[in-house]
């Protein structure tokens, strides 16, 4: 994952995160992946690292602007921004920022198709050339213990990640990470997509899969961080252009 600042000071990069970060939000609400108060992105700050900005605990996402989201210390505390934090949204991405230097971002909702997928216990399977992007590039976290609010599961599940771009949290749903706010909120689509379209094609038959080997090479280019932020862009210049407020 490049997390590399385009001709961006770190106080510049910072904003374009926050920016992004209440674009992937309002993305989210017009693709119905909120659902009451649950579900939450985070992106790291570039000049704390060992910080990152999320969304507050009960807003909805449709209404986040970038000065809404708040910064958060590596010990739950809001530096930045009024609100509080989801516990759960700091006892996942806590560790998974920690566990994974190399990622910016970080997606969790309960869409529904996610959650579908999810209590089959099952990876996805190479079954189009828009799943092949998580092919042998995403985990299963096993073990549903409840609600996360405690480190101990931030940890495990950081470490089911492991390297990955997304784990299935079974009976939960999904999590997405990558270099950039593009990339993780573009894989959550992907992936929620994904398993919208292997559980009607599993509904309707048998799918045929891709072999290992053109998967790969699918996976190489589908799955690109370069391709993440591509496919990101039209959602984020739609919704920008429809709610400009959101950069507020």
């Amino acid at each position: 994952m490049n997390a590399v600042w385009p001709r961006r000071t770190p106080l510049e990069e910072r904003e374009y995160r926050r920016r992004h970060l209440a674009a992937a939000l309002r993305i989210f609400a017009r693709l119905g992946f909120d659902e009451g108060a649950g579900g939450h992105l985070t992106a790291r700050d570039p000049l704390m690292p060992g910080c990152f900005w999320v969304n507050a605990f009960g807003q909805p996402f449709a209404h986040v602007r970038a000065s809404d989201v708040l910064l958060v210390n590596a010990e739950g505390q809001v530096l930045e921004g009024e609100g509080r934090i989801n516990p759960a949204a700091y006892a996942i991405h806590a560790q998974v920022h920690a566990a994974r230097p190399d990622v910016v971002a970080a997606a969790h909702t309960h869409s529904v198709h996610g959650r579908a997928w999810s209590s089959l216990g099952r990876q996805l399977d190479p079954i189009s050339q828009d799943a092949c992007a998580f092919f042998e590039d995403h985990a299963l976290h096993a073990d549903f213990s409840g609600v996360v609010l405690d480190a101990e599961e931030g940890k495990r599940i950081a470490a089911s990640l492991g390297g990955a771009k997304a784990v299935i949290l079974a009976n939960h749903g999904l999590m997405t990470v990558g270099g950039s706010v593009a990339e993780a909120c573009w894989w959550f689509v992907a992936m929620e997509r994904s398993c919208q379209a292997q559980l009607l094609a599993e509904a309707a038959g048998t799918p045929r899969l891709i072999t290992d080997d053109d998967a790969r090479r699918t996976r190489d280019l589908m799955g690109s961080p370069a391709l993440g932020r591509l496919n990101f862009r039209p959602l984020y210049e739609q919704v920008v252009r429809a709610q400009p407020e959101l950069l507020d």
